[in-house]
């Protein structure tokens, strides 16, 4: 689980901010909400992020995932960019370096990851785990003369030859872990962490992502995701009672197999896949939904052609948020309410909150009356807002960060009001 991750001088986020998982002392839903990963450590299993139009709210997000892609993206060339993006608007920022920290925990264990890189090399890079309230340091990567330089804590047992393959590998555009997955060996101490980084945050759903494939093709494998689906969509009303995914096959033309076969972009062993077949597999997934009308209960089917944005949205929501209880893992959500009704965004949290586990998922919103379940569905610590100052400067901070909450009657009309900040600046 992620306790805590820093964004420094990326996008627009110039100065460091912290968006922590961290639990007050508040006891609200701690049977839902809170996990205890360790002795006096309590996380929680949401977060929800506020503020107006082009704050950083989906920024914070972006950074989230650039570390998810960046971690194990292996360069070919040595003049690939690292493709982080440096705050633009300010001289003495745009030729610095971005800077990343997370604090997350497997199982009872701590680890701290820090990475600071331009968009041509990463300058530095390190990772401690903690055993005691010391952190014992697993490795450090520094750029020296234009190349990584390697050290490894104590704690990592591993032959000089391993260790100087790594460091060869270790491009200075791309990350320790990077060149570590290309070397076939044992690193207990790393690997248990690396094997979290790899899969402990999801690819970030946006408000344009098309899920509804990625949810049909997850179906046809696996008959408890589609009970899982069925049973939400059954309680949010749908009327669907049954969905029939099934693979069809499509023949491609004489001229398209050609055009594919003389195709240098196409990886030789998709190509060979695609010549021997002649087709591609397609799936279609048709929805049984059952009415009552005069006659009584009667069903029917339609085909995914003619069911809502927001119905096909569901499913892929549904399906990533089953993939992230089921996993254990980190699911971000860039405005969630995206296509649904308010009612549906509600329930779909109370459902992925009454999961057990160590899953998360931070969401970004623009619908207010969400602030309005504070103590009946989310906790305070739990809401975050995202501000830009007048210097394109993004600024993050909690909602108990504010005294007085207790007596705060409406959290939506507070905020409507702008008591908490993070509402658009509209000029008359």
């Amino acid at each position: 689980m992620i306790q805590e991750f820093k964004v420094r001088n990326f996008l627009s986020f110039r100065d460091e901010i912290t968006l922590s998982f961290e639990a007050t002392n508040d006891n609200t839903f701690d049977d839902t909400h809170v996990v205890e990963v360790a002795p006096g450590v309590r996380l929680l299993r949401f977060g929800l992020v506020y503020g107006a139009n082009a704050s950083g709210k989906s920024n914070l997000i972006a950074a989230l995932d650039f570390i998810r892609v960046f971690l194990f993206d292996k360069k070919d060339d040595i003049d690939d960019e690292t493709e982080t993006i440096p705050f633009l608007l300010d001289t003495d920022t745009k030729d610095s370096p971005s800077k990343f920290e997370m604090t997350f925990y497997v199982g009872t264990t701590r680890y701290v990851y820090k990475l600071s890189l331009t968009e041509k090399a990463v300058i530095s890079e390190s990772m401690s785990y903690y055993k005691t309230t010391q952190p014992l340091k697993l490795f450090s990567r520094r750029l020296e003369n234009g190349r990584s330089v390697i050290e490894f804590g104590a704690s990592v047992k591993a032959s000089k030859a391993i260790k100087e393959e790594v460091t060869l590998k270790c491009l200075p555009n791309m990350s320790f872990f990077a060149a570590r997955n290309q070397v076939n060996c044992s690193l207990p101490e790393i690997d248990s962490a690396m094997e979290w980084m790899k899969k402990g945050i999801m690819p970030v759903i946006g408000p344009n992502t098309q899920m509804f494939g990625y949810a049909g093709k997850k179906m046809s494998s696996d008959s408890n995701l589609k009970e899982y689906i069925l049973r939400f969509v059954r309680k949010a009303d749908f009327n669907i009672s049954d969905m029939l995914t099934e693979k069809r096959e499509i023949p491609l033309s004489a001229s398209l197999l050609n055009a594919i076969s003389n195709d240098d972009d196409v990886p030789d062993s998709a190509k060979k896949e695609l010549l021997d077949k002649g087709c591609i597999e397609k799936l279609r997934t048709d929805f049984e939904l059952t009415v009552k009308n005069k006659r009584g209960l009667e069903k029917y089917t339609l085909p995914e052609s003619l069911q809502s944005d927001g119905t096909k949205r569901t499913f892929g929501l549904e399906a990533a948020i089953y993939e992230s209880i089921n996993s254990q893992r980190m699911l971000p959500i860039d405005e969630i309410e995206s296509s649904l009704h308010p009612e549906l965004v509600e329930f779909m949290i109370a459902e992925f909150l009454r999961a057990p586990g160590r899953s998360q998922m931070i969401a970004t919103t623009h619908y207010d009356p969400l602030l309005n379940t504070i103590d009946d569905l989310i906790r305070k610590d739990s809401v975050w807002f995202t501000e830009k100052e007048e210097d394109g400067n993004s600024g993050l901070y909690s909602l108990v960060e504010f005294n007085d909450l207790n007596k705060v009657r409406s959290f939506q009309r507070s905020y409507r009001n702008g008591a908490f900040g993070a509402l658009p600046n509209i000029k008359g």
